[in-house]
């Protein structure tokens, strides 16, 4: 998967389906959607595209009071790539883009990106003002000349998935009900020294401190997590992803 920063740094010498969101947590509903993209892009004989935001928007807009997300930057590209999308772009969500309306932003991912396809989940909204959403893009679909598609919500076990819901599970230490939810692992990527990693990242969502079996760098052992820091069972010094 390539990362790419910004739509105007894109490159890809073949057409594209993209679908754009925030993606946090990449849980069980962003993989059905991930799923129709890339069935969507194997059809048409196309590249497949997530556009995703840094900050996320509902922080950027002073919207997120005490809300942590569950994966950086870094981990959503991990995590999608396992999916295996094709381009990765992270959009600098400022007051430019916050602004530009959902017209304008649809046909830049044309004339950019030469999308041929959109998938777009249930409830997406996009564009100022949240004025872009799935009934304003068939007409655009239509006249702009690419293929639109809506993906219904996903439920799990009878329960609603979200990325909301996987942060309540998380903070209470339900780790393995996080898991099935979100069909993975919850992640966390971060640097250790000598068995200790630091998260200094305060928006990062952890498990309340505690105990726990993991997977770090693929090897089983056990960690503990107090007051932001992770002591590694072993000491480990460099990168590290940490499976929970």
């Amino acid at each position: 998967m390539t990362i790419h920063y910004g739509i105007d740094a894109f490159h890809s010498e073949r057409a594209t389906v993209v679908t754009v969101g925030s993606f946090d947590g990449v849980h069980a509903g962003h993989a059905q959607l991930l799923g129709c993209l890339c069935n969507m892009a194997q059809r048409l004989g196309l590249e497949s595209v997530v556009i995703t935001f840094d900050p996320h928007p509902r922080i950027a807009m002073g919207r997120a009071e005490g809300m942590q997300l569950l994966t950086s930057v870094e981990e959503r590209a991990y995590l999608l790539a396992q999916y295996g999308v094709d381009h990765l772009v992270v959009v600098r969500f400022d007051e430019t883009f916050r602004t530009q309306s959902y017209d304008t932003f649809v046909r830049s991912l044309v004339e950019r990106l030469k999308m041929r396809g959109m998938v777009v989940g249930y409830n997406h909204r996009f564009g100022r003002g949240s004025e872009g959403r799935f009934e304003s893009l068939q007409p655009m679909a239509e006249e702009l000349g690419f293929e639109v598609v809506r993906v219904e919500q996903h439920t799990e076990g009878g329960d609603k998935v979200s990325s909301t819901v996987v942060r309540r599970l998380i903070d209470e230490g339900h780790m393995q009900r996080a898991a099935e939810i979100m069909s993975h692992p919850y992640i966390i990527i971060g640097v250790a020294t000598e068995g200790v990693v630091r998260v200094e990242d305060d928006t990062k969502q952890l498990p309340c401190d505690g105990k726990y079996d993991a997977v770090v760098n693929g090897k089983q052992m056990s960690i503990n997590i107090d007051s932001r820091s992770i002591r590694l069972g072993e000491s480990v010094t460099g990168r590290v992803v940490i499976e929970l």
